[in-house]
């Protein structure tokens, strides 16, 4: 049996969010030396159930086995139909087990990924509910950097406390380009309420809910143009402190790079 080969699956499943609990069937299979092999898993998320089938095939070269893909089906505890779709992995990387939890939730993930010319670019995914392909999965619409959306500009027009704090303000980016449902402080005509907020990269906004999660009026926590303005002041102020605040040598490096 191939140790490393073994050890870098492991990795894998590890990566995509499947934890270390099928390891032990994992080692088993490598094992057994089949030609492919596959791996479940049932999983759960907030008031639904997610079932994974994890896909491994060995090479036709080598004892070597890869991660080539997953089949996750979304079982929502309510009447809401099924839905499914096939992931693939590649070199370890791909859609992790929670982001594919929150694309079949119809939310957003965004992405590095590679062209055809094996160039790297980031995009927001989003499958389109009625859209499949000859292998019924739904097909999925991406949205580039020059589609114009900027999730950190956009948060910006609203009254969000976690804004203010530099760390609580990186984590929320990162909660919602990993297509979660992110709760948060905000500030509704001048009383704090808890809202949860995700990302909407096709309207080029976020989408609001109470605190049972029903979609609700982001107006209501909106600010208005004259704060956005202000805002963005004090924002552009406290980058230019901090230019000044640098050493007189990496400011000249930086001024001569831009030139």
């Amino acid at each position: 049996m191939n140790e490393k080969n073994l050890d870098y699956l492991k990795e894998g499943l590890k990566y995509t969010g499947f934890g270390t609990s099928l390891n032990g069937e994992l080692e088993k299979n490598v094992q057994a030396q089949q030609p492919e092999f596959r791996l479940s898993i049932q999983m759960p998320h907030h008031n639904s159930t997610m079932d994974y089938t994890l896909h491994f095939r060995r090479s036709d070269q080598s004892d070597m086995y890869f991660f080539n893909k997953y089949d996750a089906k979304l079982k929502p505890d309510d009447s809401t139909k099924e839905v499914s779709q096939t992931f693939y992995i590649n070199k370890n990387s791909g859609i992790t087990a929670k982001e594919a939890y929150n694309l079949l939730n119809g939310r957003s993930v965004h992405k590095e990924l590679v062209n055809a010319e094996d160039q790297p670019y980031k995009a927001w995914l989003q499958l389109a509910p009625q859209a499949k392909d000859q292998q019924g999965n739904h097909k999925v619409k991406q949205f580039h950097e020059n589609y114009g959306f900027d999730l950190e500009k956009t948060l910006q027009k609203f009254h969000i406390n976690e804004l203010q704090d530099p760390q609580q303000k990186d984590r929320l980016l990162r909660s919602l380009e990993r297509g979660n449902q992110q709760l948060v402080t905000a500030k509704e005509e001048g009383y704090e309420v808890k809202r949860y907020i995700e990302a909407s990269p096709q309207f080029k906004t976020i989408n609001v809910y109470n605190e049972q999660r029903h979609l609700t009026k982001r107006e209501t926590i909106q600010k208005q143009d004259a704060e956005v303005t202000q805002a963005h002041q004090a924002q552009q102020k406290g980058k230019d402190l901090t230019a000044q605040d640098q050493p007189e040598e990496r400011r000249s490096h930086r001024k001569g790079i831009a030139m």
